[in-house]
């Protein structure tokens, strides 16, 4: 890609910004608040500096719908940081850049093979656009009770049996660090003239480090959405969606431009743009910082006894093909207590905030801002709660994962006519909304798929732990709606 006069050490967005600050400009556009003169409150929450960006799109401060020159020249800087021929700022998270990967590349109808465990965010997309799912359930941890990633054998018996699929989605890696050979994947895929798609929501620092995981752009990937906020340091729902060489970005922009909201904030769009500097100039070395406290942390609680904090041990070529060694994820079933238990702890009494607690696991999202200390402060609570919180460890659920029965398309159960049940009668019926613990976002059940007692007893217990149940239209998790038949 030809940058012209564009180099890493530029930010166009925030050097228009800036710019556009030091002009006398009198606000007759939105939004409302007028620099926050309109809204003391808020301003005095947020601060003035914060209030003097948070702008419209303006013909200085370009148009994220139509990029002709500040925003185009900052998403080109990106895609030259990420080895991608393109890429678009997304503003609606990283949940909209998977909806525009998908809904750009199937059409009603046509097929695409992925992963079960997926965020809820790619079925979403199916239920849009109407597509088929192919999935491959994937290998389970019989220990850590978590799932892994796709088998190339298995991916490549779907693509086999399903000649006529569009693509192949890839998590990359999953929540737990978990990372199939996308490499492999990907020249599979590309055999037989279908597309890779990857959801690097968790990724992002496999583009800036020689000592993780290989990125989807690094390896040929079609497309891959970028959780810039998740480790690379801007603001929440900021993300990126990568483009390769071979697709049509004027199409997939088309599709961003259906969904993406059309007052693009500034706000996030200079935290994107600051953020990839940072990361092209400095990323190495932050993420090589990042790894080595994960791997201090890993030592210090595995050394506590009872947690296990797991790491590249699980590689295993295969189901595991690689692991991400930034993300701390820790085994509790051992001290006897469920990961949502653990979570709970930790933030209740020790003013900790972990990103998530499943059923046996817990995990610490170490990225660009945490520090030794802060570690030190983990591995000691930990300590603490096995001392003070530990309980006979044979009466906790072991399995995280599932496999789904699948009875019909998201699209198809989503849309059916439908009527609420107790879940108690829900038991063979096909069910036609969401369910899944949040974080992370993986669905329990998802549109079109059996409910099965085994279901019903995991739902139960993940209740009776904690876990936060979303996605149903009863906020209480009493009722679920399946199709009526």
């Amino acid at each position: 890609m030809s940058l012209e006069y564009l180099t890493q050490d530029r930010a166009p967005v925030l050097e228009a910004l800036e710019k556009m600050k030091s002009t006398r400009l009198v606000p007759f556009d939105v939004p409302g608040h007028k620099r926050g003169r309109g809204n003391k409150e808020l301003a005095e929450f947020l601060g003035q500096d914060c209030l003097d960006v948070d702008v419209n799109s303006m013909k200085m401060l370009d148009n994220l719908c139509h990029p002709i020159s500040v925003i185009r020249d900052a998403e080109k800087l990106a895609a030259d940081a990420f080895g991608a021929a393109n890429s678009f700022f997304m503003v609606g998270g990283t949940t909209s850049a998977v909806q525009a990967m998908v809904l750009s590349t199937v059409k009603p109808g046509e097929k695409i093979i992925l992963p079960r465990n997926v965020h809820r965010s790619a079925i979403n997309a199916l239920i849009l656009c109407g597509a088929t799912p192919v999935y491959i359930n994937p290998q389970v941890d019989e220990m850590l009770g978590i799932s892994l990633g796709m088998k190339v054998s298995e991916v490549i018996d779907a693509m086999e049996k399903n000649p006529d699929a569009k693509a192949v989605l890839v998590n990359n890696p999953t929540y737990y660090g978990i990372c199939s050979d996308i490499e492999k994947i990907t020249a599979e895929a590309h055999k037989r003239g279908m597309k890779l798609l990857a959801d690097e929501a968790h990724g992002t620092q496999f583009y800036f480090s020689s000592k993780l995981p290989k990125s989807a752009m690094s390896v040929g990937a079609d497309m891959a959405a970028v959780s810039m906020h998740k480790s690379g340091g801007s603001l929440t729902q900021s993300s990126f969606l990568l483009i390769g060489k071979n697709i049509n970005a004027g199409h997939v922009h088309q599709i961003i431009n259906l969904t993406q909201s059309t007052s693009g904030s500034y706000l996030l769009m200079s935290s994107l743009d600051i953020s990839r500097r940072n990361l092209a100039l400095h990323g190495e070395e932050i993420f090589d910082g990042v790894i080595n406290l994960v791997e201090y942390a890993r030592d210090e609680i595995n050394a506590l006894g009872g947690w296990y904090a797991y790491g590249k041990e699980l590689v295993d070529g295969d189901a595991v093909f690689d692991f991400d060694t930034t993300k701390l994820s820790i085994f509790t079933r051992s001290v006897g207590l469920a990961g949502i238990e653990v979570y709970d702890i930790l933030r209740d009494e020790y003013d900790i905030q972990m990103e998530f607690g499943d059923i046996a696991n817990t995990l610490a999202y170490v990225s660009i801002g945490d520090r030794k200390k802060d570690i030190e402060r983990l591995v000691s609570a930990l300590a603490d709660i096995k001392r003070n919180y530990r309980k006979d460890p044979a009466k906790l659920f072991k399995t995280e994962y599932i496999d789904p029965i699948v009875d019909t398309s998201p699209k198809d159960a989503f849309y059916a006519n439908k009527k609420s049940l107790p879940l108690a009668e829900t038991v063979g019926k096909t069910v036609a909304e969401f369910l899944m613990c949040y974080p992370p976002g993986i669905p329990i059940l998802a549109p079109g798929e059996r409910v099965t007692k085994e279901i019903l007893d995991y739902i139960k217990y993940a209740k009776k732990k904690g876990c936060q149940i979303t996605g149903p239209e009863d906020m209480s998790v009493r009722n679920l709606q399946v199709i009526d038949d």
